[in-house]
C-alpha cells in the first residue's frame, strides 16, 4: 500500500477498535499517536490571540503541555499555528530557549521531553495544531511528511462542512441519500456510529482529493471497503 493507504487504514483500525464510548477527537487524537510513534497526543483549535480550544488531550502529561501554553502563551503550538509549519523541539537543547518560560516550567516538570506540534490545515486556513509529545526525547517513527498529512486528515475527519468536501447538508437529494447509503455500510462493516462512518468518509475524501460523494458512491459501489479483516481492503478495491 501507499503510505497514504497505510495511514488511513491505521486510522480506521483505531477509530473503530477504540469503542464510541470515547469521543472523537480523543480516538483521532490517540490513532496520530499511534501511527506517528507517540506517546501522546492534544488537539487544539481556534489558536488566536484570544481564543484557545483544546479539543482533547490523550493523558495527563499532554493536558500539562497544552495548559502551560495557554497559561504561558508561548511554545510550539502557538508557533506552528502561527508559521503554518511543524515545530519540532525537544526541552533542554538550545532552541527551545525561543520559549524560555515555557521551556523552563515543562522541562522542570517533565524532563527532556520531545514535542512535535503539528499545523492542522486541510484547507487553505490553519484551523489547529496537533501536539505530539515523546518521553524520553526520541525521533518520530514517520517523516515529516507523513506526520502532515496525518495532521491534515485529522482535520478533515473532523469538520462537519468546511467547505471542504461535499457533506451530508449540501447537494442534491441523490448525492445526501448516497451518502447516507455509504455510512450504514461502513457502520455495518466496521461497528461503528453514524459519526465515526461520516468522519472516515470525510477523512479519505481528504485523502484522496475526493468529494465526499465520490467516495460515498465507491462504497456504495462496493469498489471501497472499510473493512477491518485486512489493510488491504481499506483502499479502493
Amino acid at each position: 500500500m501507499t503510505a497514504k493507504s497505510t495511514v488511513l487504514a491505521q486510522l480506521v483500525r483505531v477509530v473503530a477498535s477504540e469503542g464510541s464510548d470515547q469521543p472523537l477527537p480523543l480516538r483521532l487524537s490517540k490513532a496520530a499517536t499511534a501511527i506517528l510513534g507517540a506517546d501522546g497526543a492534544a488537539i487544539t483549535l481556534c489558536y488566536t490571540e484570544t481564543t484557545r480550544l483544546t479539543v482533547c488531550t490523550t493523558d495527563e502529561i499532554a493536558a500539562k503541555l497544552e495548559d502551560l501554553q495557554d497559561v504561558l502563551r508561548e511554545g510550539p503550538g502557538p508557533d506552528a499555528y502561527s508559521t503554518g509549519r511543524m515545530v519540532r523541539v525537544a526541552l533542554g537543547e538550545r532552541e527551545a530557549q525561543r520559549w524560555p518560560a515555557f521551556a523552563a516550567a515543562a522541562h522542570a516538570e517533565l524532563g527532556p521531553v520531545a514535542i512535535s506540534a503539528i499545523p492542522i490545515q486541510p484547507g487553505i486556513d490553519v484551523l489547529g495544531v496537533l501536539t505530539l509529545y515523546q518521553l524520553p526525547a526520541r525521533p518520530l517513527e514517520k517523516e515529516p511528511t507523513v506526520a502532515q498529512f496525518v495532521a491534515d486528515t485529522l482535520g478533515a475527519a473532523l469538520l462537519r462542512d468546511g467547505g471542504l468536501q461535499e457533506d451530508m447538508g449540501n447537494g442534491p437529494w441523490s448525492t445526501q441519500a448516497q451518502v447516507h447509503q455509504a455510512a450504514g455500510m461502513i457502520i455495518a462493516q466496521l461497528g461503528v456510529g453514524p459519526e465515526d462512518a461520516l468522519a472516515l468518509l470525510r477523512a479519505h475524501a481528504y485523502a484522496d482529493g475526493s468529494s465526499m460523494a465520490s467516495i460515498a458512491r465507491a462504497v456504495v459501489e462496493r469498489r471501497l471497503d472499510f473493512s477491518l479483516e485486512d489493510d488491504s481492503r481499506a483502499t479502493e478495491i
